[in-house]
């Protein structure tokens, strides 16, 4: 009994870490379109930039984390490891474009991570 208690625990924590990550990755996506906006009216919205992408992968690693340390105590299913595993593809291909200048794909990719993330929020907070 005790044992099951505390894996139900484990895997609310896990949830909620989960959820954590997913908040911050989406707010992380949502200031690189402030950032870029910056970056074509200020002289330090390059630097913005440049350092809100590397805080943005780095978000999307840490919802990848999460989504394994909620999937693997409980036995949950696979599914979040999946959709996180897709943005840090997703991720890194928006990393590879913006460094190759390739804004009319860079663009409107992140338009499409910041839906998706918003989407994966949205369900994360109904399914608790």
């Amino acid at each position: 009994m005790a044992a099951q208690v505390t894996a139900t625990a484990s895997a609310r924590r896990g949830a909620s870490f989960l959820q954590i990550a997913i908040a911050l990755q989406t707010l992380t996506i949502f200031l690189q379109a402030v950032s870029a906006g910056l970056l074509l009216t200020s002289s330090y919205g390059e630097t913005l930039h440049s350092v809100g992408a590397r805080v943005m992968y780095g978000a999307s690693m840490l919802y990848l984390l999460a989504a394994v340390l909620a999937w693997k105590p409980g036995g949950g299913s696979p599914r979040p490891v999946w959709h996180a595993s897709g943005f840090l593809v997703l991720a890194s291909v928006q990393v590879v474009l913006g460094i190759a200048h390739v804004p009319s794909v860079h663009l409107p990719l992140g338009v499409l991570m910041f839906g998706l993330s918003v989407l994966a929020l949205a369900r994360r907070t109904e399914t608790r």
